[in-house]
């Protein structure tokens, strides 16, 4: 089985105190729209997993699932950012968990940066990397809805993207579409290296506090 394929929902937090203790967990991050939970659904062949919704901002938790019955190995889905409909305080205090989560969560072991492909690196995307970037762990850049871009535009978006990079190496790029179904393997690879080169000693368990 794929490593996505045995994802199970695990819980749901609206508060750093209340995170799971111990463990190690990728997490996923992304603008309103640009295809977080369809990504997430993509990769585990599974349509109703995370919530796709029409609104912007409906995602207001920390969502955690399993891979498989390894309740010590997560995906984190976290709320998506960039929303105008939501309160200003709704919207402060989504800030301010993603802010102290992505910095300070020890067991965070990398972040996948979703991001649409027609328009990556928005100035929220770029708050996300000034926030998590500092703390060394590696960021997986998934520049989703690729099938709406012709070819030639598939190409200046990916290669926009590596450039910004390009002397970073703890960022790495790829394109991925949910409706085609393209790029899964890769990020499989890459998340899946990510488990196997972090040994559980070597995560500190914290809650953020």
């Amino acid at each position: 089985m794929s490593l996505f394929r045995g994802l199970k929902f695990l819980t749901t937090v609206n508060d750093l105190r209340t995170l799971p203790h111990e463990g190690r967990e990728v997490a996923f991050a992304g603008r309103s729209n640009a295809g977080k939970s369809s990504a997430i659904n993509t990769l585990a062949n599974h349509t109703r997993l995370a919530y796709v919704s029409k609104t912007p901002g409906r995602t207001q938790h920390i969502n955690y699932f399993t891979f498989g019955s390894d309740e010590l190995k997560r995906l984190v889905d976290l709320p998506g950012y960039g929303y105008a409909e939501v309160p200003a305080a709704v919207r402060a205090h989504w800030e301010t968990l993603l802010g102290r989560y992505l910095k300070e969560r020890d067991n965070l072991i990398g972040l996948v940066l979703i991001m649409d492909s027609r328009r990556p690196l928005t100035e929220l995307d770029r708050r996300m990397l000034d926030w998590f970037l500092p703390t060394g762990k590696p960021v997986h850049c998934l520049l989703t809805k690729s099938d709406k871009l012709s070819n030639q535009e598939r190409t200046q978006a990916l290669r926009g993207v590596q450039k910004e990079f390009a002397d970073n190496p703890q960022v790495t790029v790829q394109l991925f579409s949910s409706l085609k179904k393209q790029g899964v393997e890769e990020t499989e690879k890459v998340v899946g290296a990510w488990f196997t080169q972090t040994e559980p000693d070597d995560v500190e368990l914290t809650n953020g506090e």
